[in-house]
């Protein structure tokens, strides 16, 4: 049987289809990642900082092989060590998942027994067995996994354009490269599949007490992630049968050798000769005002978009009293489709207008400005916290925040002889949250598992608001109905913001791009990434989860003793930490921008005067020219 051959054409549509999936799979899996956090750090009984680094650690694999990628990635055969990339991405997803594997079920903190008769008196114990392996370092696969995802997903984008750059035509390039990478696709679809995981529980198949909206719950974690690694293997086998190099669209095939063999040669002189070149090229870059004040603005702006969208899930759940997979949901179908709306729009705009260096900067100054003052509207969407004694409000119902545990304990829950480190919240007749039912005075209790009741609560029965009634049911208590109305308040801002600030993020990349030379632009990009990388996507999501971690009133406990993951938070703190932080670093940002418009004006002004001085002299030569 003859197997014909495909022709050139052929290899370029499949490497155009393999590019858009490949894009997909490495979006998809960062996106799921992101959603997936506060599910992580529930499991491993971890800080928020502590997930801000291993978040950050995909950031780290990345700028580990950068150097390689860019100095040997064009010498080598780029499909193969795309499916290279994609390969090891899904390896790194693996390693992820591996730690469920490996420990034991999941056990939450509860007074519970699951033993326990449909009616009992109240014997209320820390239900969980002491084992030191619930203290364990197995988080640090994870976050080992995340850098070996960093380091397969660094060649696949430049790679890419530098393979769609070489057989097409530069009219033709852009818009190849604008297929491929299908942006708003991937991370859509990691945001629905993190939304499904974390309504399902860790250990699939077991009963628990606990509801969607409990601090201790956590959704199935591993399995997206399982999923995400076969798309990402799936996604790297197309690019092991498509050739090193195809030939330029246009060429006549008598021709394409030796044009490939040209350009293999031209790429080896660019390489050969880009050492010493280094040091030429990073002095004009560190003398290029408006590139080094770009990378400011950058670096600041990055820090604060970064660690808002790093704990945003975070801050749905703990602000209007959502569940993971509802956070992860909203910003999936509020955010995503809007932001990318807006990058289209703006970059049309751009084209059809044509619109100048400083054109492009004002647009983007003032469009970012706008959106930087509707920002603030934020601060009036919000709920207060929640009436938890001992915490939020005293026993006898006075607000009152405390960061003591000591509080917890009063005068109706003294003879109870409770423990002050587990977190079991039950809900009392009075609206008001107890940590546990021995620390709400109960005696007694009826029913099983989650339909458990509580009775004769002392406490409840002193806080002087429960008009006879002294029950309490397992679970907080439900946020105040404003909190929902607040929050469809919250999503309709975020759609305005993303919206307004999206559509000037294309012309202010252009003053980027614009203020480099042509030699520079791929050494100056590069140098861009590598700057936001390092001081916004390393940092930014470290130093946001240890503030967020400030805020912590109550502190989940370890099976052996020590502080695990935050099971409460003061709401009207972190609210300030998180819409304040970002709000003073963008601030601070438009002192550069100021400066760039300034010193783009400047550079007008002087263009323009020398243009009109050499207007007669070329008036001359023309003339010369016609006669």
């Amino acid at each position: 049987m003859h197997v014909v051959p495909l022709k050139s054409e052929h290899y370029a549509q499949v490497f155009l289809l393999a590019s858009s999936f490949a894009y997909l799979a490495r979006s998809m899996s960062g996106a799921y990642m992101n959603s997936m956090l506060t599910q992580i750090e529930r499991r491993f009984n971890i800080p928020a900082s502590l997930v801000g680094i291993i978040n950050g650690s995909f950031e780290i694999g990345n700028l580990l092989v950068i150097a390689f990628v860019s100095y040997f990635g064009a010498k080598l055969h780029r499909p193969r060590i795309i499916a290279l990339g994609c390969t090891v991405m899904s390896f790194g997803c693996l390693l992820i998942s591996l730690p469920h594997f490996l420990m034991e079920r999941y056990q939450y903190e509860t007074t519970l027994s699951p033993l326990e008769n449909s009616s009992s008196s109240m014997f209320l114990v820390l239900f969980t067995e002491c084992e030191q392996k619930s203290g364990s370092l197995t988080w640090v696969f994870v976050l080992v996994g995340n850098i070996i995802r960093g380091i397969g997903e660094t060649p696949i984008m430049p790679l890419i354009i530098s393979y769609v750059e070489d057989f097409s035509k530069a009219e033709n390039s852009p818009f190849y490269i604008g297929i491929s990478s299908t942006t708003v696709i991937g991370p859509f679809l990691g945001f629905m599949l993190g939304s499904y995981c974390a309504q399902l529980y860790v250990d699939l198949g077991f009963t628990v007490t606990i509801t969607l909206t409990d601090a201790r719950w956590v959704g199935a974690w591993w399995l997206g992630i399982l999923i995400c690694g076969s798309v990402n293997l799936l996604a790297g086998m197309p690019f092991c049968f498509l050739p090193k190099s195809l030939p330029k669209e246009g060429q006549a095939s008598d021709t394409d050798h030796n044009e490939q063999c040209h350009l293999v040669k031209l790429q080896n002189n660019v390489l050969h000769s880009f050492i010493p070149d280094f040091i030429p090229f990073l002095r004009s870059l560190f003398h290029n005002p408006v590139y080094m004040l770009f990378i400011c603005i950058t670096v600041m702006q990055f820090n604060a978009f970064i660690g808002m969208i790093t704990f945003m899930p975070k801050y749905l759940e703990q602000q209007y009293g959502k569940s993971a997979s509802q956070a992860i949901f909203l910003i999936a179908v509020y955010n995503l489709p809007i932001i990318c709306i807006g990058y289209f729009l703006g970059g049309f705009l751009m084209k059809k207008f044509k619109i100048t260096t400083i054109q492009a900067a004002n647009i983007a100054f003032w469009i970012s400005l706008i959106e930087y003052l509707i920002y603030f509207a934020a601060y009036f969407t919000v709920c207060e916290n929640s009436p938890v004694a001992g915490l939020t409000v005293s026993y006898e119902g006075i607000e009152q925040v405390s960061y003591m545990e000591t509080t917890l304990l009063a005068d109706c829950n003294s003879d109870c002889d409770c423990s002050i480190k587990v977190w079991d919240p039950v809900c009392g007749e009075n609206g008001i949250t107890y940590v546990s039912p021995c620390l709400a005075g109960c005696k007694a209790s009826h029913g099983t598992s989650k339909y458990t009741v509580f009775e004769n609560c002392t406490c409840v029965a002193a806080s002087g608001f429960s008009s006879g009634n002294v029950s309490a049911v397992l679970g907080q208590c439900d946020k105040e109905a404003s909190c929902d109305v607040m929050l469809q308040y919250f999503l309709i801002l975020t759609i305005v913001c993303s919206f307004v600030y999206s559509l000037g993020a294309m012309p202010g990349y252009m003053v980027l791009i614009r203020s480099l030379k042509p030699e520079e632009k791929s050494f100056g990009v590069g140098i861009h990434m590598l700057a936001s990388r390092s001081f916004a996507g390393i940092p930014s999501p470290i130093y946001f989860g240890a503030l967020i971690d400030s805020t912590c009133l109550k502190w989940g406990t370890l099976s052996c003793g020590g502080e695990g993951a935050c099971r409460m938070y003061d709401i009207v703190t972190y609210r300030w930490l998180y819409l304040g932080l970002p709000a003073i670093l963008r601030g601070v940002s438009y002192i550069p921008c100021v400066l760039i418009l300034l010193i783009l004006k400047k550079q007008v002004k002087s263009s323009e005067g020398k243009t009109v001085k050499s207007a007669p002299m070329a008036m001359e030569a023309i003339e010369e020219q016609n006669d």
